[in-house]
């Protein structure tokens, strides 16, 4: 009774004194707030004129110092360690309620490493990282943008602008580096947070489908990270170039864990609970050899029929569409570099397009191309942008690949399609831009709905 007894007591006493510090550190957190409030000069102000041009010189946006962004920041400190002693409480009350129970020196070294200590330390760093502007520079010097407003040290100092030594200027001429992020990272900040929270140096969470929902909610571009990215356990080498377009990849090769399906036979067509409705057959890659080499309707373009538009001219382009890169497999074969744009919404599609030896590029619609003015020979959209898509967006959209491709270059429309009544408006968004019109096909995809396919050549715009 005793053996059991000493370490429990132990326990219970080591986790009392815990809590006895705790509370004096929630005092000090208070009297260490009070103090550096004191001397930035918001308590004690010299005079009723000096106290209203301060508070009125601190601004509501986060290029300047923000007042609300450090009283959160300090709000989350007290509220973290409130509930780090709620979970001390409850530890010692089940402790006390399960006598039988003794915990291992292991157990209760993991215990408070992981239950204690490393909530304080974060509630430490939080606390260092807050800046007050000193009273002698003045409100009006520049602060940091955000740096007030977000937590996790992981994700200030990504954000934190980073000088070059000794100030020189780096080959593009600036003297410091802006790590970006989406504004709308603002809107996400529980989420951000909870991506950019890790151990620097391990092994990254299992939490890419966490970043694509930062981009797609606008937080686009995420952060970098510091951690090591997990790849499959069984990884399998790939196959080669002249093997890999048109056969199925290894399943081993995935990490299928974020996924409704756990192979590649689950994602056929033939099962209505794939995890996805768009793109349909294309994990089949029989099915998807017919495509652009086949005519199945008038609104189908063969890609022969394209390549002869501008013979020997087409040599790099852009595949936006939802797929597994098989238009860029068929163009691969004339020869033609093609980068398709990717999301893994629901299944695997950029994993599939680079095990087939293809380029994916993860991006969302709402991003900027990261291509330069007049570079693609040829932009190539398929079951992307279609009758849900917003006027003003899709304006915004085809005039960035208006931007990147060059003069001469071709935008093949693949079978877009709308609601009939709404077809004028599309037509208008695509003639907008003075195209030359090689082919122009307006067909029938249900009684409702239409297909427009259309191969349009940038004209020269030269000045």
């Amino acid at each position: 009774m005793e053996t059991v007894c000493i370490p429990r007591c132990r326990f219970s006493r080591i986790v009392a004194i815990l809590q006895i510090i705790l509370g004096v550190f929630v005092v000090l957190i208070s009297v260490a707030s009070i103090h550096r409030f004191s001397l930035a000069g918001f308590l004690l102000p010299n005079n009723n004129e000096e106290a209203c041009q301060r508070f009125h010189t601190i601004k509501e946006g986060y290029a300047d110092f923000d007042l609300k962004a450090l009283s959160d920041r300090v709000e989350d400190v007290v509220s973290q360690l409130s509930e780090l002693q709620d979970k001390l409480d409850a530890t010692v009350q089940k402790m006390d309620q399960d006598r039988k129970d003794s915990m291992t020196r292991s157990e209760f070294r993991r215990f408070l490493q992981e239950e204690v200590i490393q909530p304080v330390y974060s509630a430490h760093i939080a606390l260092r990282l807050i800046r007050i502007p000193k009273p002698d520079s003045g409100f009006n010097s520049t602060e940091d943008p955000l740096i007030n407003f977000f937590t996790v040290e992981e994700t200030r100092k990504y954000i934190t602008p980073k000088g070059n030594k000794n100030g020189k200027l780096s080959k593009y001429g600036t003297n410091k580096t802006y790590a970006t992020i989406g504004h709308a990272c603002v809107l996400m900040r529980k989420e951000l947070e909870e991506y950019m929270n890790y151990d620097i140096g391990s092994y990254c969470n299992d939490d890419w489908h966490l970043a694509q929902k930062l981009m797609l909610g606008g937080c686009d571009p995420v952060p970098r990270r510091r951690c090591l990215a997990r790849a499959s356990k069984l990884y399998q080498q790939p196959l080669p170039i002249n093997e890999s377009l048109w056969t199925m990849p290894d399943d081993r090769n995935v990490r299928w864990s974020n996924y409704r399906c756990r192979n590649f036979k689950c994602l056929s067509i033939k099962n209505p609970r794939r995890g996805f409705s768009r793109c349909t057959g294309c994990f089949e890659l029989e099915r998807e050899k017919l495509k652009w080499v086949t005519n199945a309707s008038l609104a189908d373009f063969l890609i022969r029929d394209v390549l002869a538009v501008k013979p020997g001219e087409i040599r790099i382009g852009l595949d936006v569409s939802i797929g597994t890169g098989s238009f860029a497999a068929r163009m691969r074969e004339w020869n033609v570099t093609i980068v398709s744009t990717a999301l893994n919404v629901g299944a695997p599609f950029s994993e599939m397009i680079a095990l087939r030896g293809l380029i994916p590029l993860y991006t969302t619609l709402s991003q900027r191309l990261p291509f330069f003015d007049n570079t693609l020979d040829l932009i190539h959209t398929s079951v992307f942008l279609d009758g849900w898509i917003d006027l003003q967006l899709l304006d915004f959209v085809l005039f960035d690949w208006d931007r990147v491709l060059r003069p001469g270059g071709l935008l093949w429309v693949d079978k877009f399609f709308c609601i009939r009544k709404d077809l004028d408006d599309y037509m208008y968004m695509f003639q907008q831009f003075g195209y030359k019109k090689h082919k122009w096909v307006v067909s029938f995809k249900s009684k409702e709905e239409v297909y427009l396919s259309a191969l349009l050549e940038k004209p020269p715009r030269s000045l």
